[in-house]
């Protein structure tokens, strides 16, 4: 009977000891929540020229679609670490440097007009699906330049590093097109070829082709033509295999995808004006509502 008892203590000890470790260990942070705690920081890759997801205002402060989107995150991660304060740290990225900067630690978000595809998806992480968009060429309205079919033997103008490079290199191999291409740095060098005939197109995705028209000297001298030559869905990056940051990402888009908030914020910069006085004049369509609908998980 004694032997019983002290059995009996040790299993109630055990299962108390259990219950007292478990919110402990369920509070053990890891990934990324663990780096942004211990830190006290977030760093966010951000574009200079990518309008209106994520580019430089005249105060060279970075703005965008994108950061309105990523400072909803920082938000809903300062709730979850239950900071009052939390440095957020900028860092411009390009089309080249982002997934290297991502996967070796250096940002924490990636805020600006990412592709996600499966190829990507081996690398990093990526939040829902924010814009939906696709390939399209850039010309001056007196190239006479409706389609890609009218690009052979001339040059193209790509951004390094974006999936758009892959698909019009793909399409004038296949079509025996002979198109020449020239790589630059960023979507505003790329769009600036055009401008100055260094380039007969700029092949990229139709919504950053017309913020860079929104941006030029003389808008009405620039173009946006061609079908779709590819399907773009955007969405923000994370590091990869750090499932309990990403709850935390999901959370605050769905949030915003449930609200309705985020329809003011597409608004903002799709439909208004922009802060310096342009206007994309992009409504939303009908299978991005669709997106954000089929997105808004609950909690």
């Amino acid at each position: 009977m004694t032997q019983f008892k002290q059995l009996s203590k040790l299993a109630t000890a055990l299962v108390a000891g259990f219950i007292l470790a478990g919110p402990a260990a369920s509070q053990e942070l890891t990934g990324t929540l663990k780096k942004i705690k211990d830190s006290g920081s977030i760093t966010i890759g951000h574009r200079e020229s990518s309008v209106p997801f994520s580019y430089l205002d005249d105060k060279q402060k970075p703005i965008g679609y994108s950061m309105d989107l990523c400072m909803a995150i920082v938000e809903e991660v300062k709730k979850e670490l239950a900071l009052t304060n939390l440095e957020v740290k900028m860092n411009p990225v390009t089309s080249q440097t982002r997934i290297p900067l991502m996967s070796n630690g250096t940002i924490d978000l990636e805020c600006g007009s990412t592709t996600n595809n499966l190829t990507r998806q081996k690398q990093v992480a990526f939040a829902p699906i924010t814009f939906v968009t696709g390939t399209k060429l850039l010309v001056k309205k007196s190239s006479k330049i409706k389609s890609y079919k009218d690009l052979k033997g001339k040059t193209v103008v790509v951004t390094q590093g974006t999936t758009n490079e892959r698909v019009i290199k793909a399409l004038s191999d296949k079509e025996n097109l002979n198109i020449k291409f020239l790589n630059a740095k960023d979507h505003a060098e790329s769009a600036l070829t055009v401008i100055s005939g260094r380039a007969a197109a700029f092949a990229m995705d139709d919504v950053l082709l017309y913020g860079q028209i929104a941006k030029a000297a003389k808008p009405k001298e620039l173009d946006v033509v061609g079908d779709y030559l590819s399907y773009d869905p955007y969405g923000i990056m994370y590091r990869k295999g750090d499932a309990d940051f990403g709850v935390v990402v999901n959370r605050a888009i769905a949030g915003l995808m449930r609200s309705g908030e985020i329809n003011k914020i597409y608004d903002k910069w799709f439909v208004n004006k922009l802060p310096d006085g342009a206007v994309i004049g992009m409504p939303m369509s009908p299978l991005l509502k669709a997106g954000f609908q089929l997105q808004a998980l609950p909690e």
